[in-house]
């Protein structure tokens, strides 16, 4: 369990049956009775922001999340399908839920998926993936135009800026972190 005295940001507990996780905190001291802590915290399931303030003494459940090694499958309709590496057990998520995930997705990328009493609630991806770009402008040598860069498509639907020099079907290398183009696959 923990108690007050342990909130800091980034926390993940269990509120009304969801996990949460603490995205601010503040601690005030009024002149006289207890330590007021307003926190504010974001459910890890729906997205939905909620504002508390607790008193000193009071516990929390800590949330049960576990991490697991799987890799990405398929998608069907509006959800994303991932398979445990060690139970071959499938997982669905809802498009909502993959949110940002969805532009770096192809079959078989290895992935570690967060789960909240057996349900998957959360993808955490590599730092950089490889995809292949289906769609561009081509590059005219000798063009001064200014631009250092143009817009390219990958194979997922995801729209980037990359360098002009880059043609289509060449595999380039995405940061995840930021969406960016990083550099290309050589070879």
């Amino acid at each position: 369990m923990y108690t007050v005295a342990d909130l800091k940001k980034g926390l993940k507990i269990t509120l009304d049956g969801d996990p949460y996780i603490v995205i601010a905190f503040d601690f005030t001291k009024p002149g006289k009775g207890q330590a007021l802590y307003r926190t504010k915290m974001r459910n890890m399931i729906n997205g939905t922001i909620l504002d508390r303030t607790y008193r000193s003494g009071e516990t929390f459940e800590p949330a049960s999340l576990e991490d697991r090694k799987m890799q990405f499958l398929y998608k069907e309709d509006d959800h994303y399908v991932f398979m445990d590496n060690q139970t071959f057990e499938q997982y669905r998520m809802s498009e909502d839920a993959v949110g940002d995930s969805k532009n770096y997705l192809i079959d078989n990328l290895p992935v570690d998926v967060l789960l909240f009493r057996d349900k998957a609630i959360g993808v955490d991806l590599p730092n950089f993936v490889n995809l292949r770009v289906t769609e561009t402008s081509p590059w005219a040598k000798g063009d001064t135009s200014g631009s250092d860069s143009k817009p390219a498509t990958v194979e997922t639907g995801y729209v980037l800026r990359v360098p002009p020099f880059i043609e289509e079907g060449e595999l380039i290398v995405i940061d995840t972190r930021n969406g960016e183009y990083s550099t290309r696959v050589k070879g």
